[in-house]
């Protein structure tokens, strides 16, 4: 049986998403929930350093940063930009 997983967004996700035109963020959430539908049979895509310890997920040419906390099926979203970008911006 799978567990179920849920997602949280950060303030700083949260500002990134009221960025976003109404189409991205749409679609941004609706591959948060697939994705914590689907969590159980998926292998997260790792980032590097200065990343370290977060996961990327694609949606068309949007990133979401995100962490997981297994022992709490939570998937926390940290940042959410534009591929050409998102990996300039540094985890504090």
């Amino acid at each position: 049986m799978s567990r179920q997983w849920r997602f949280e967004i950060t303030a700083e996700g949260q500002e990134d998403l009221k960025c976003l035109d109404t189409h991205p963020r749409k679609r941004v959430l609706e591959k948060l929930k697939w994705l914590t539908e689907n969590f159980d049979h998926l292998t997260p895509l790792p980032l590097g350093i200065p990343w370290k310890g977060f996961f990327k997920l694609r949606v068309g040419d949007w990133r979401v940063v995100y962490e997981v906390e297994n022992e709490n099926n939570l998937v926390t979203v940290h940042v959410i930009d534009r591929r050409d970008t998102v990996y300039k911006r540094r985890k504090n």
